[in-house]
C-alpha cells in the first residue's frame, strides 16, 4: 500500500514555496527599484552636463562690436556682454555667434542675443529654475526679447565669475557698456558654478562647475582692417 502526503506536509510545502517565491520577487523588485534610481540619477546628471556644455559653447562665441550708431534714437543694434552679481542667482546677457539656422531661407545669421538667469518655475511656485533666453536677431537691447526656456530645475545657486586679464584676477561683474567698467572688451575666461537640489536626498545639493575660454576678448572694429 502506497502512502501519500499528509495535509500538514502539503501545507508545509506550499508555505516553503510561497516563502521562496516572495524572496525571489523581493530580490527582483529591489533590483528593478535600484535600476530605476540609477537611471534617474544618470538622466538628472546628463541634463545638467548638457546645459553646461551649451553654456560653454555659446559663451565661447561671445563678441561685442564697436560699430554702433552714436545716436541712441537711431541705434537698432547693440552688442554687449553684461554679467550681474545677484548673490546666488547671477545673470548674464551677451551677444554671440552661436545661432543655428533651422530653415534654409530664414532671414537670420549666426548672431544672436543670449541670457542665462535664475527665475521661478512658471507652473510650480517656489521652484527655482535656470532659464535660457535667445533672440535670433540682435536689437538695441541685449537684455530683452526672444523666447525663454527652462534648462535645469531646482536650482540652488548659479554663480559666475569673470577673469580680467588687466587685473589678473577674477571679478564678480562685467559690463561692456559701462565706460567705468570694461568697455569694449570681454573676459578671457568665465567660471560657472551650479548647485542643484539632490532629487533623492532631501536637504542636500549637488555642485557642478566648468570654465569657458573666450577667444574674442576685444570689440570687433573693421575700420582698422587693411587688406
Amino acid at each position: 500500500m502506497k502512502r501519500g502526503f499528509t495535509l500538514l506536509e502539503i501545507m508545509l510545502a506550499v508555505s516553503v514555496l510561497a516563502l521562496v517565491g516572495t524572496m525571489v520577487y523581493g530580490g527582483f523588485s529591489q533590483t528593478a527599484l535600484n535600476k530605476a534610481r540609477v537611471e534617474e540619477d544618470v538622466d538628472h546628471s546628463r541634463i545638467i552636463h548638457m546645459a553646461l556644455e551649451r553654456m560653454v559653447r555659446e559663451l565661447s562665441m561671445a563678441f561685442v562690436s564697436t560699430h554702433v550708431n552714436p545716436s541712441l534714437d537711431l541705434r537698432v543694434v547693440d552688442t554687449a556682454f553684461i554679467g550681474h552679481d545677484n548673490g546666488k542667482d547671477d545673470r548674464i546677457d551677451f551677444t554671440s555667434f552661436s545661432h543655428r539656422r533651422l530653415y534654409r531661407d530664414a532671414r537670420e545669421s549666426d548672431q544672436n542675443e543670449i541670457s542665462y538667469f535664475v527665475t521661478e518655475h512658471p507652473e510650480e511656485p517656489g521652484v527655482q529654475v535656470l532659464a535660457r533666453r535667445e533672440q535670433n536677431r540682435i536689437d538695441d537691447d541685449p537684455r530683452r526679447g526672444g523666447k525663454s526656456q527652462i534648462l535645469i530645475e531646482n536650482i540652488e545657486e548659479f554663480n559666475l565669475e569673470y577673469f580680467d586679464p588687466l587685473l589678473t584676477d577674477w571679478v564678480q561683474t562685467w559690463d561692456t557698456e559701462d565706460v567705468l567698467a570694461q568697455p569694449n572688451r570681454l573676459p578671457t575666461q568665465v567660471r560657472i558654478r551650479l548647485a542643484v537640489k539632490d532629487p533623492r536626498r532631501r536637504g542636500q545639493t549637488q555642485t557642478f562647475g566648468t570654465r569657458v575660454m573666450i577667444p574674442l576678448t576685444y570689440a570687433l572694429n573693421h575700420a582698422n582692417y587693411n587688406p
